[in-house]
């Protein structure tokens, strides 16, 4: 017999089989979750019963008997999804189904103190809230900088001031009464590459994130990989030549400032992502200094973790597929042990709200009934 909390969370990831289509069935969902029929039937029974989930048709195969299919139900509740760094806040409703069902974005003033981003936040979530079926659910919230998920803290992000050990967990739960789920802007993208992009089907892959700094979010074995201190990832802070650091060769803004034969120093357009796509034909030595410095980087990556699929995202996007191709096509030159193994560079199709999905998948991935 089962406590209650563990009955809890296998109730749990019956929906998020279901939800994710890998059960269809009440005898899908006893293989994946490796039940008896018997005890999957009854948290089937449970789950439908408390409008979790939905059981309806006739799903018809080639032989035996005909199986109902299971779904969830859309209408159960909602979950919110918020990013944000020191610019701008992204906010996204997904519904108990997984489907975005609205988007929305505040900007920032310049000099933002932490007091007013969870203010913004806060009422992001409440406007979210406003024509939403269903009771809010959880939240989950996409953290620029160093996360700690387990005490739903976030330790510091150098772009605003005063941003360390703030307790952004509690005090959205005491404001929403709901569970808060943090980490990482990063990790909470690689998220929404499993539930919303392409990585569905993927237990290996890396989320490259190239934007005002460089940092990656690795994920194996279907499990995202935080580290000790959760600063898995900050290759950013590797050594590069010159005496500088990664970021500052790899940046989306040191990428367009190399592009535009710009010093370290010049001003950045207010529309990067439009800025890079200017030069989405270009072909020059610059871009293949840039192409080469990134194969380098992908390469020693790839040779460490022998991952499946790299995923690009934020500004860099805006170069296209051939960017991505050339990059890969790079590599096999510059380390002759990986042409066997070829790196798969994709760049990414979710676009803006890319960091607010994966937030909201983090909520959707922790809720419990």
């Amino acid at each position: 017999m089962r406590n209650p909390e563990d009955q809890r969370h296998l109730l749990a990831q019956a929906v998020l089989h279901v939800r994710s289509q890998r059960a269809t069935s009440r005898r899908t969902l006893a293989d994946v979750m490796r039940l008896s029929p018997t005890t999957a039937g009854q948290y089937a029974d449970q789950l439908i019963a408390s409008g979790h989930l939905n059981e309806n048709g006739l799903e018809k195969g080639p032989m035996g008997r005909p199986k109902r299919s299971l779904t969830t139900n859309a209408d159960a509740g909602w979950f919110a999804g918020i990013e944000f760094n020191a610019e701008r806040i992204q906010g996204v409703r997904v519904d108990f189904s997984g489907a975005k069902t609205d988007s929305r974005i505040i900007s920032l003033p310049e000099a933002v103190t932490p007091k007013a981003v969870i203010a913004e936040i806060s009422k992001l979530i409440t406007a979210l809230a406003k024509s939403a079926t269903g009771s809010l659910l959880g939240i989950g919230v996409g953290v620029p900088g160093i996360v700690d998920p387990i005490a739903g803290i976030a330790r510091d992000y150098a772009f605003i001031e005063g941003w360390k050990d703030v307790p952004l967990a509690q005090q959205l739960h005491d404001k929403h009464h709901v569970t808060v789920t943090l980490d990482n802007n990063l990790r909470a993208i690689a998220l929404a590459e499993r539930w919303f992009g392409g990585a569905a089907e993927l237990a290996d892959y890396v989320v490259l994130g190239p934007r005002s700094g460089f940092g990656i979010a690795i994920v194996i074995g279907g499990r995202i990989v935080t580290g000790t201190e959760h600063a898995a990832g900050e290759i950013g802070r590797w050594p590069w030549p010159d005496g500088g650091e990664l970021h500052d060769a790899l940046s989306s803004p040191a990428v367009w400032r190399r592009l535009a034969g710009k010093t370290k120093r010049a001003s950045l357009p207010a529309d990067l992502h439009s800025a890079l796509a200017a030069f989405a034909e270009q072909r020059d030595e610059a871009r293949a200094a840039i192409i080469a410095d990134y194969a380098r980087v992908l390469g020693s990556l790839h040779l460490l973790l022998d991952t499946h699929s790299y995923f690009l995202h934020g500004p860099l996007t805006a170069l296209g597929d051939a960017f991505c191709t050339d990059i890969s096509s790079s590599i096999a030159s510059l380390a002759p042990s990986l042409q066997n193994k070829p790196l798969r560079l994709l760049r990414s199709q979710l676009g803006d709200d890319a960091g607010a999905l994966g937030a909201a998948s983090l909520a959707m991935e922790t809720w419990m009934p």
